[in-house]
């Protein structure tokens, strides 16, 4: 559906910085984005994720470093870069006055696109979004799932070689989130180039070839998800509700990763440890949940578990 042009390095950003006053929301951060790679962002609120992605589409300049996007330094050709980009942004700002199809026609003026290829091109992205019995309807009368897909395909109208996803699922219920990742797996097995930032975990794993987790504007850790939660959470984890002294002598003699908490005990292993083996006879009747370690696992114990408000 959309034809790529390759080109070794999407993103090269290099000591990227964004300072506002005395606060560095982006603190010297260096990444790269691989064509026909889906790449997520991931941190906790205020850790600088949309910064660092509203310098990448042009909204936001850059304070310091070096920022190249399809080989083009961000600073002197931002106009080229800005076409061909499509954003989905985190709110559904779409025309309220306008029908579903019209919705796409006018946003693909901005872009100079003629009239007819603009039909042409919305009618296609309706049927790949599964909207186009829906085309001549306002957009009022769209649940929150169809409006994040109509959402998508309008950053999509311009062919664009990079997609730039800022939580595009986040409100929606289950049976609408995995509908938008459907297309977007799609659109990833069809060589577009993906950047992602969300706060839902499964998302990231399901849909990232790699990750970045930043906190407080700095990189922590990069890497693929599988080997993330391998390095970081192990492959297993028991969790023990209210853990008694004798428990808690043991796994830290024994020198497992674990977190302990207010009430609950959280150990996690590699296979080679056999915790759940270790830990059954003696401590876990009925109050140790054994499960795999998950990429939410790695989050929370690199970013902490403290609300950011």
């Amino acid at each position: 559906m959309i034809m790529m042009e390759r080109h070794p390095h999407i993103i090269d950003a290099r000591d990227l910085r964004k300072v506002f006053g005395d606060f560095a929301a982006v603190d010297g951060i260096s990444f790269h984005l691989l064509s026909g790679e889906c790449l997520g962002i991931l941190g906790p609120n205020g850790a600088g994720k949309t910064s660092t992605i509203r310098m990448i589409y042009g909204s936001s300049p850059m304070t310091s470093g070096s920022l190249q996007v399809f080989g083009l330094d961000i600073r002197r050709e931002w106009r080229t870069i800005k076409s061909r980009i499509g954003v989905c942004h985190q709110e559904n700002n779409l025309d309220p006055d306008l029908s579903v199809l019209k919705n796409l026609e006018v946003f693909a003026g901005y872009f100079s696109i003629p009239r007819g290829e603009a039909t042409q091109r919305a009618e296609k992205l309706l049927r790949f979004i599964a909207l186009d019995h829906r085309r001549n309807d306002t957009v009022t009368s769209l649940s929150g799932g169809m409006m994040r897909r109509l959402v998508l395909a309008r950053a999509l109208i311009n062919e664009p070689r990079l997609l730039i996803l800022d939580e595009p699922t986040t409100g929606l219920d289950p049976q609408s989130r995995h509908q938008v990742w459907e297309k977007l797996d799609q659109l990833r097995t069809d060589g577009l180039s993906i950047l992602l930032t969300t706060h839902y975990m499964e998302e990231a794993a399901y849909l990232c070839d790699r990750l970045i987790i930043i906190d407080h504007g700095k990189i922590l850790v990069q890497g693929k998800p599988k080997d993330l939660i391998r390095e970081y959470a192990g492959r297993d984890v028991i969790e023990v509700l209210n853990p008694d002294s004798e428990l808690l002598d043991f796994v830290k003699s024994s020198q497992f990763m674990h977190d302990s908490l207010d009430r609950r005990l959280i150990v996690y292993g590699q296979e080679s440890d056999h915790i759940f083996e270790k830990m059954a006879d003696h401590y876990c009747v009925e109050n140790c949940i054994r499960r795999m370690a998950t990429l939410e696992d790695v989050f929370l114990r690199l970013t902490g578990r403290d609300l950011r408000e």
